[in-house]
């Protein structure tokens, strides 16, 4: 269900999924991701300015990360009091695909991924004034416990409170988001290359792994979408 808040019309990542026209983009941890397979700085950097060139696309101003061989764009909306994606994004999602096919450039749905570091905190606002000030980051939208980097190239950091120290376990784990339907492939490379589940309660939105020595991280996936017969 959406919802209007401040004139933006907020949509969640399954909404995303469903909805026709995007199958080039997947929702992770920090919004609607797409990378497009460019083959060259040059061939990226033309991407990009026929992105600039799309109406209204400064309304939205995506993040875009050229590489030699492509080009990721991200489109999240970020304001005092949300931190998501809107309505505006389907439709801004569907007009850089197109421009992609247009220059004749693949997108590669698989090779999106946003990583996040989880902290456990006893004192978590005492944690966090640490983290935020020794990385320069700031407060997440709507969030008392969340740090993102303010030119959105760092990985956020997560603080999970604690009400007791759990000892036999990490303090620090790494979270990593990655497309619905790359996770089990995920999952199954990490198992073979050592790794073991250690509790797959909240599958099939997060896995938690552990590598060989008991270092955890989770597997998420945001929204995956529901079976067309499900669908009303």
């Amino acid at each position: 269900m959406t919802c209007v808040e401040s004139k933006i019309e907020r949509i969640r990542p399954q909404q995303f999924h469903e909805t026709a026209g995007v199958e080039d983009w997947r929702v992770v941890g920090e919004g609607a991701c797409a990378y497009f397979s460019t083959g060259s700085f040059v061939a990226g950097a033309q991407f990009v300015q026929a992105i600039s060139e799309l109406p209204g696309v400064a309304d939205d101003h995506p993040d875009v990360d050229v590489r030699q061989g492509g080009v990721i764009v991200r489109l999240i909306t970020v304001t005092d009091d949300y931190y998501g994606l809107t309505q505006r994004h389907v439709e801004l999602a569907r007009q850089i695909s197109a421009v992609a096919r247009t220059l004749d450039i693949p997108a590669d749905p698989s090779a999106v991924q946003t990583v996040q570091i989880t902290i456990d905190a006893l004192a978590g606002p005492d944690v966090v004034a640490f983290w935020r000030a020794l990385l320069g980051y700031q407060d997440r939208a709507s969030s008392g416990e969340d740090l993102i980097d303010p030119r959105r190239r760092g990985a956020p950091f997560y603080f999970q409170q604690m009400d007791a120290p759990r000892p036999q376990r990490n303090r620090v784990h790494v979270d990593v988001w990655v497309p619905y339907d790359q996770a089990e492939a995920r999952i199954a490379a990490a198992l073979a290359a050592g790794g073991r589940l250690v509790n797959d309660a909240d599958a099939p939105s997060n896995w938690v792994l552990a590598d060989p020595e008991g270092n955890e991280a989770c597997v998420g996936v945001a929204g995956p979408p529901r079976p067309a017969t499900d669908r009303s």
